[in-house]
């Protein structure tokens, strides 16, 4: 059975520096996606969107193992961008008005019909909420800078004004707000939580 590490064949783009802000070149990648709108933190809708991408992401990682291709490899992290028609509302951090895009990155070597399968499979046996939300979408970012936060999500602001001030350095602001989470954060401590902060740049 062949292994397969993405994030350490992508540690360029999945393993980020706390101490410097750096440049990466972000290519397409294909990623399961669903939007919605409102605090992370008490969004039901939200609850749901992460339950369906991580359900449906494990059971298409299972079919590939089992499988002819006969993969195995880890499930990428959760990934979320994040934006808001008015601008204030992050400044001010209200999170009810905020939007977002919670996705997790699928492999080159999972074909759309397993990603569908996956999902006709999930539905039959958990019938969750979130599931019809989903949809699989190429997503590209190229030129954007990017660094390591360590801690709470509350204390991220310093973090994102020094990625802004590396870019406004160079060029400007482009895109989306962007975070890559790295920890599981029903086990470790906020202290400890890791989070890529990524902002597109011109």
């Amino acid at each position: 059975m062949k292994k397969v590490d993405l994030k350490k064949e992508l540690k360029g783009l999945y393993k980020a520096s706390a101490k410097d802000v750096a440049q990466v070149d972000v290519p397409a990648f294909k990623f399961l996606m669903a939007d919605g709108e409102g605090d992370p933190n008490t969004s039901e809708e939200y609850a749901q969107a992460v339950e369906a991408l991580f359900s449906v992401s494990y059971t298409a990682k299972f079919m590939v193992k089992k499988g002819p291709e006969r993969i195995d490899y880890s499930v990428m992290p959760l990934e979320g961008l994040w934006w808001a028609d008015d601008l204030s509302a992050f400044v001010a951090n209200d999170r009810a008005n905020w939007k977002w895009t919670m996705m997790i990155m699928q492999p080159h070597f999972v074909a759309d019909e397993v990603v569908a399968a996956a999902i006709a499979a999930v539905r039959s046996k958990k019938r969750l909420p979130g599931l019809d939300k989903l949809r699989l979408e190429e997503f590209t970012e190229g030129r954007c800078a990017q660094v390591l936060h360590v801690g709470p999500f509350s204390d991220e602001g310093p973090t994102i004004e020094r990625v802004h001030a590396f870019i406004d350095a160079r060029s400007g602001l482009s895109g989306k707000h962007h975070e890559i989470y790295l920890s599981d954060i029903r086990r470790a401590a906020p202290k400890n939580w890791k989070t890529i902060i990524r902002q597109p740049m011109r």
